[in-house]
């Protein structure tokens, strides 16, 4: 897993730092998928978590989600980036729809 990057990131903010679900390589059929035919994965865990955004009055506004939280995501949030050969996803709290509970 990407334990080791998510030390080198610290998000600011209310943003998080969020691994992707790998994306399915194969239908059920059995048809295998080239990259571009693939859905952009809307599930990932939190890797890392910024300490939340600050209000007009300077107060900081905790955080809904933390670290280790398995979550969806909005379609298009964040932005996508590599980091030693991890692809991760920084993205506002705000673009975070719900958090997965198992």
């Amino acid at each position: 897993m990407a334990t080791a990057t998510a030390t080198k990131l610290r998000p600011l903010g209310d943003r998080v730092v969020i691994q992707p679900t790998p994306r399915e390589e194969m239908t059920k059929s059995g048809i295998v998928l080239p990259d571009t035919a693939k859905e952009k994965p809307q599930e990932g865990s939190i890797l890392a978590a910024g300490p939340g955004r600050l209000t007009d009055e300077g107060k900081r506004e905790p955080m809904d989600v933390k670290e280790g939280d398995k979550v969806l995501y909005a379609k298009y949030a964040g932005t996508e980036f590599k980091v030693d050969g991890d692809e991760l996803l920084i993205v506002s709290q705000k673009d975070i729809l719900a958090i997965v509970e198992a």
